[in-house]
């Protein structure tokens, strides 16, 4: 296995990150990583629904790939290149929330998909994200 920083530094020559995490999002992405792997240890060790989902933000294969992120999928276990994902996800499905940093409106789309807005279910996993965030 190549080491994470070899992993990066190729993504960055090969153009793989056009998009940035800015600090006023800090919070909100740290929230959004403690509501999915509960304060894990080494969260990009972490799987979840059944193995389906990957690293310190639980991102699924469907998701990655719908992002356009080029890259590996098992990069989603680094946490800036899972950040880029999240980021190009938002850019692509809910833009208007992305620009206003409307966090209510992106966790419940990272939670449930380009329609999670519409899924009673992500109004709970909001509530967590929130909770996390103070």
């Amino acid at each position: 296995m190549r080491p994470a920083w070899l992993l990066l530094l190729s993504a960055f020559c090969f153009g793989l990150y056009p998009l940035t995490a800015t600090a006023d999002m800090r919070s909100f992405l740290d929230a959004v990583a403690q509501v999915e792997t509960g304060g894990s240890a080494n969260p990009a060790l972490a799987r979840g629904d059944s193995g389906r989902s990957l690293g310190p933000y639980q991102i699924s294969w469907k998701y990655w790939k719908d992002s356009g992120v080029g890259g590996s999928y098992r990069w989603v276990t680094n946490k800036a290149y899972a950040e880029q994902v999240m980021l190009a996800y938002w850019r692509k499905h809910c833009p208007q929330a992305l620009a206003r940093r409307d966090y209510r409106t992106l966790a419940r789309i990272h939670n449930g998909g380009p329609d999670g807005t519409r899924e009673p279910k992500t109004s709970a996993y909001w509530q967590r994200v929130r909770q996390a965030m103070r």
